[in-house]
């Protein structure tokens, strides 16, 4: 019997000193969850924060969706990375604070090893579109443009250090061509001066160039995903264009501070998988030139990886500076 005792006491303590991480997942979520956005509403980031909260909301919890803009997307990571592992604090992150910012200034978060990544949950590809005027039907004929007109043709970015820009510098080194950069502070003011014709082309996302192709206003050339888009059925990838290299564009996902439990990064995982596999979610991202992806924490983390290996290599190589 004392030895019983004994042991009775020895494990009340070490439940209050350790308690087990499926209980404190079983009540989890009690509170409100937060969802924090880098970017303004509207956007890709912000519908896909959204996405989620009204799924929570239809199963009877409460998320609520805050917009913390500034820094390129790096006052809200910042603002997640020193949140509480508790799970009740989320984040949209996306490729550029995750996998393009760390290779372009110093940050006040380490966008490895700060978070713990719950799924990525779409992604999309940047459209090589140009102005009507350019005299090229396809990516070969505009790069034999370029060669015969060193330095006439520019392109517009969003931004320097966004995938318009790390696309177009990649462009340049592999097809051996000079294109002068044009940087916008954004992707509306740079699509505004390609349709007026002040610069000569743009690596657009799909979802925000698909109204101009539509329009006839710009004329895609090639798209920088592994298969064509049954959006533009017509335009071959970058690789049909013989260009293999320019391969990939922006995503975004979920991620929640290093060090939640396991089970509350399941469980978010699992409602996000449930959200974002709804038929209308499906469409309505599919309708924007969205692909819906929904990956394992583990294979979040290896994707967010490789894709910070390989934006990290292009702004190396290509001497990218943020200014």
């Amino acid at each position: 019997m004392p030895r019983t005792r004994a042991l009775l006491c020895l494990a009340s303590v070490l439940a209050v000193l350790f308690p087990v991480a499926p209980t404190a997942a079983q009540d989890y979520p009690s509170q409100p969850i937060k969802i924090i956005v880098p970017t303004a509403p509207g956007g890709v980031a912000d519908i896909a924060g959204r996405t989620l909260a009204q799924s929570l909301t239809e199963i009877g919890k409460t998320a609520v969706v805050e917009n913390r803009t500034g820094g390129g997307g790096a006052i809200a990571a910042d603002f997640v990375a020193k949140s509480a592992p508790d799970g009740y604090t989320m984040y949209v992150g996306f490729h550029g604070t995750q996998a393009i910012l760390p290779h372009l200034q110093k940050l006040p978060y380490d966008a490895e090893k700060d978070f713990a990544p719950v799924t990525i949950a779409v992604k999309s590809a940047n459209v090589l579109v140009i102005h009507p005027d350019i005299p090229s039907a396809s990516l070969k004929e505009l790069v034999a443009f370029a060669k015969s007109n060193p330095g006439k043709l520019t392109f517009a970015s969003q931004g320097n250090g966004s995938t318009g820009h790390i696309a177009g510098e990649q462009l340049k080194e592999i097809a051996g061509i000079d294109i002068s950069h044009v940087p916008y502070r954004g992707a509306a003011p740079a699509v505004q001066d390609l349709v007026a014709g002040h610069v000569s082309m743009v690596f657009d996302i799909l979802t925000l160039a698909l109204p101009q192709i539509r329009a006839g206003k710009v004329r895609p050339l090639a798209i920088t995903s592994a298969q064509r888009d049954p959006l533009l059925p017509d335009v071959p990838t970058a690789a049909e264009a013989g260009f293999p290299q320019l391969e990939g564009g922006p995503w975004f996902g979920f991620f929640v501070p290093a060090n939640t439990p396991r089970p509350i990064v399941d469980w978010l995982n699992a409602e996000a998988r449930r959200a974002f596999s709804m038929p209308a979610s499906r469409e309505r991202f599919a309708q924007q030139g969205l692909t819906t992806v929904l990956t394992s924490p583990e294979e979040t983390a290896a994707f967010v990886a490789a894709e910070s290996k390989r934006w990290g290599s292009i702004i190396k190589r290509t001497n990218i500076q943020a200014h």
